[in-house]
């Protein structure tokens, strides 16, 4: 038994779909969850800039005693991963890898399409990462920039005008080349889950990052022996870069429940 927490982050509120889907899988373990909502979104940085953010980020929940990392963040999983891993010395799980592995398993036709921001797009980590498991698979990977600051501004649900006429001109060249599995590659998309549903139809299989690394997560705390004893749920606490306001007002959408502790601020740039 071990009640050491689980840290994760993103670049903003995204990674609390994973949170969300964390607490259904892995009930009694305890989070630690950080938001750098000072400096959302990720997607368009360089390489350079998103592993500085990620060190940052990585040693900030490393001042907690944690046991494990999920780092809910698809840009962050496909730029900055392998280096993460390498100068930590504790498990960190990313989005990329799990969510292959479940498109590879339900995609009939062979044919997955890929959505996410344009730098986890440019690292070419989901088209690799495919391939390695199926090289028969085909891939095709679409850019949204625009999906994270709407769905950070609240403009996800169905019916909005602005975010289905956006979807529509990002989904229909997916749609129209055939796929029957989209891997939702950022952990923003979940709540976009119905308006890309609508879009390309029910022949289509969503296949979520969040909740695909939150299964490898607690397979791998089983395999080290370090999940934490399942009598009483475990909490979780929230921490950001900017205005905690800003946090609370919409977080409680991503986790579907209330939030039931505040955020708390911290200087990133500390770390």
């Amino acid at each position: 038994m071990d009640k050491r927490p689980i840290g994760v982050f993103d670049s903003g509120l995204g990674g609390l779909t994973a949170v969300r889907s964390l607490r259904q899988i892995l009930p009694e373990e305890n989070l630690i969850y950080f938001g750098d909502t000072a400096r959302v979104p990720y997607g368009g940085r360089s390489k350079e800039t998103l592993l500085k953010y990620a060190r940052q980020d990585v040693r900030f929940l490393r001042s907690f005693d944690l046991k494990a990392i999920l780092i809910a963040c698809g840009t962050v999983s496909t730029t900055s991963l392998d280096t993460l891993r390498q100068e930590n010395d504790l498990p960190i799980v990313g989005v990329v890898e799990p969510t292959c592995r479940r498109a590879v398993e339900v995609t009939k036709n062979k044919k997955v399409g890929m959505i996410a921001t344009l730098a986890s797009v440019r690292s070419g980590a989901y088209e690799a990462a495919l391939r390695r498991l199926d090289e028969s698979v085909e891939v095709f990977c679409a850019p949204c920039p625009l999906f994270v600051p709407l769905v950070e501004n609240g403009r996800f649900r169905r019916g909005d005008v602005v975010i289905e006429t956006v979807a529509r001109e990002y989904l229909e060249p997916l749609k129209e080349a055939g796929i029957d599995t989209l891997i939702l590659g950022c952990t923003h998309y979940p709540l976009l889950t119905e308006v890309v549903a609508d879009v390309m139809g029910p022949e289509v299989t969503l296949v979520s990052a969040g909740e695909e690394s939150a299964v490898e997560l607690k397979r791998l705390l089983q395999d080290g022996d370090l999940r934490a004893d399942g009598a009483q749920k475990g909490a979780a606490e929230f921490y950001v870069s900017d205005r905690p306001e800003d946090f609370e007002r919409i977080a409680s959408v991503f986790l579907q429940e209330e939030l039931r502790s505040g955020a708390r601020r911290i200087d990133i740039e500390r770390y």
